[in-house]
């Protein structure tokens, strides 16, 4: 699994303050490094809205289709994924769940579906089935790309559903990634989030 940024507002955290102080007209306030107070101010307060200003864009691959499956119900943001329908899966890629590899039985079973998927998958494109179709057959399991955009605001709201505890271990690892990102780029907007490395979760005490 790898997390990348593709983009990001430029001075997001100034533009913040900027359209947030029109709220209250308070820009004779602003100054050199007033913006990281504000934020933190509005954030407390509840007053997320002005969060919306600034915008991210993260590309994740590696990632399966069951994660995929999850992190688009995420409706706010803007996806564009890997299409089954148009590149060939033949050789597909697939990640194996940590409960499964950790017992031989099992992982042992899940290999065979997996081999299997891929020779029905190949034979029935041998006999003439478009991709479209023949995806059919394709597990969860197989790994996938996904460009994912989405305000600050939103992004808030992924970390605080995705990166908790009863989150599924896959899309919680993925979005712990994306907030280590986030907490670098705008580190004001997202430093109140605590990652804790033992449980490999994160949390806030002023949810989105």
């Amino acid at each position: 699994m790898h997390v990348e940024l593709l983009a990001i507002t430029p001075n997001a955290e100034s533009l913040i303050e900027e359209a947030g102080r029109a709220c209250y007209q308070s820009g004779s306030n602003a100054g050199p490094g007033s913006e990281k107070e504000f934020i933190r101010r509005i954030i407390r307060s509840g007053h997320h809205s002005v969060l919306e200003h600034g915008t991210a864009t993260l590309r994740i691959t590696g990632g399966s289709r069951s994660f995929t499956h999850q992190i688009v119900r995420h409706r706010l943001c803007a996806f564009s994924q890997a299409s089954q329908r148009y590149i060939n899966e033949k050789t597909f890629a697939y990640v194996t769940p940590p409960s499964i590899a950790e017992n031989q039985e099992t992982l042992e079973l899940f290999e065979a579906f997996i081999a299997e998927a891929r020779k029905t998958y190949t034979r029935l494109q041998d006999l003439g089935i478009k991709n479209e179709d023949a995806r059919f057959v394709l597990p969860n399991a197989v790994q996938s790309e996904i460009v994912v955009s989405a305000n600050f605001r939103e992004w808030r709201h992924i970390f605080c559903v995705r990166c908790d505890i009863h989150a599924q271990w896959e899309i919680r690892a993925i979005a712990l990634e994306m907030l280590r990102i986030m907490r670098r780029e705008a580190p004001t907007v997202f430093e109140d989030f605590v990652i804790h490395e033992e449980t490999q979760t994160a949390r806030t005490p002023f949810p989105s």
